[in-house]
């Protein structure tokens, strides 16, 4: 009886002296990215839009530019679940192919703004003195112009086309990103880590790269999201002014474009490619905003 109790002690002394394994920020992280409701739907909206854009060539019945002269103006039915265009193209299969044109304008876009601003940011935050004031002077000048004005003077110049556009919109992006990054090192770069990083003669490229860059990447990544739902909307919008991809090639802005004539007699030419427009802009928002709760400590 004594031997028993005595075990159990045992056992209940090494289960409490059992180290409890701490979780890594980015599990924390995530936890609370699957905690947060308006970040679960928009990456469910944006895995559909995704998958409907990759599936293109099974969902799609036709050929997104064949024309079907005898079914102009066709509103849904079995044989075009989304109705017709005024060509008689198939809405569905222009909307899954026109998907992955604005889809990819948006994401190659933002690449370009940070593959440019970020560097740009991190130098100007770390170096400081007249690097900084240098670079901020001429973002500065950059951000006098807004976004959309500025991709339309670049498209307005180089000529319209799916390069040109997704040129501009990733050029007009880069002041916003510079700023952000910038000023998330000005802060980091005075932590007791940095300084005994530099005490230790640790590189500046390695100081950089392992102490600076990991430091601010949680805000880099919230603005990725929220810079991708901005760059789809002004692709959709220059292919809309008819800067962006020409017909007839299939894109959603160009067949909001191409359908506003006919609102009131076939309102699904319009409205339809408008709701994917709206699904995708508000799905990277929404995931934006859940990254945001989750990765900045100050709202914990």
């Amino acid at each position: 009886m004594l031997s028993s109790t005595r075990e159990s002690a045992t056992s209940e002394t090494a289960g409490a002296a059992r180290p409890v394994r701490a979780l890594s920020h980015g599990a924390i992280g995530l936890r609370r990215i699957a905690r947060h409701r308006g970040a679960m739907v928009g990456a469910v909206l944006c895995g559909a839009l995704l998958l409907c854009a990759a599936l293109a060539p099974y969902l799609a019945r036709y050929n997104p530019n064949e024309a079907h002269f005898d079914a102009s103006l066709r509103p849904p039915s079995a044989a075009f679940p989304l109705g017709t265009d005024s060509f008689g193209r198939d809405v569905l299969s222009r909307l899954v192919y026109g998907g992955r044109i604005s889809l990819t304008v948006g994401a190659i876009s933002v690449a370009l703004s940070f593959v440019v601003g970020v560097p740009l940011g991190i130098t100007a935050g770390y170096y400081g003195g007249r690097l900084d004031d240098l670079i901020m002077r001429v973002i500065e000048v950059w951000l006098a112009f807004p976004d959309l004005l500025l991709a339309i003077g670049i498209v307005a110049v180089l000529g319209p086309g799916l390069q040109n556009v997704m040129l501009a919109i990733g050029v007009s992006g880069v002041p916003g990103v510079c700023r952000l990054v910038r000023g998330s090192v000005l802060p980091v770069k005075e932590e007791a880590y940095v300084e005994v990083a530099r005490a230790v003669g640790g590189s500046e490229g390695r100081i950089i790269r392992m102490h600076i860059l990991p430091n601010v990447l949680a805000p880099i990544v919230v603005l990725l999201t929220l810079r991708l739902g901005t760059a789809i909307l002004t692709g959709v919008g220059l292919s809309f002014l008819g800067l962006g991809v020409q017909p007839p090639t299939a894109e959603w802005g160009a067949m909001v474009s191409e359908g506003r004539a006919y609102l009131q007699r076939a309102w699904w030419v319009s409205t339809i490619p408008g709701i994917a427009i709206f699904l995708s802009v508000m799905g990277v928002n929404v995931i934006g905003d859940g990254l945001r709760d989750a990765l900045d400590p100050r709202l914990h």
